[in-house]
């Protein structure tokens, strides 16, 4: 009976957690995100160019972040 009880707790512990590797691309993500928005780099696209009327910095700003709002729903959904 206890060790049907611990197997059982095991099982609900391990769906519950995220995998290890999983936890880690996230904890990069959000690192390269801090330094993808960082003032140094951000400023690197602080130009005089327009892409489609829009300034450069804008543009950077918005792909980069769609592109880790999408990196970070196909670690998530690999976890699913």
């Amino acid at each position: 009976m206890i060790n049907k009880t611990i197997k059982l707790s095991i099982i609900i512990h391990q769906s519950t957690i995220m995998k290890k590797r999983h936890e880690q691309k996230l904890i990069l993500l959000s690192i390269g995100m801090m330094v993808a928005f960082s003032i140094p780099v951000s400023l690197l696209f602080n130009s005089e160019q327009e892409v489609l009327g829009y300034p450069m910095l804008l543009v950077y700003l918005f792909a980069v972040w769609m592109i880790s709002i999408i990196i970070a729903l196909v670690i998530v959904k690999k976890y699913e």
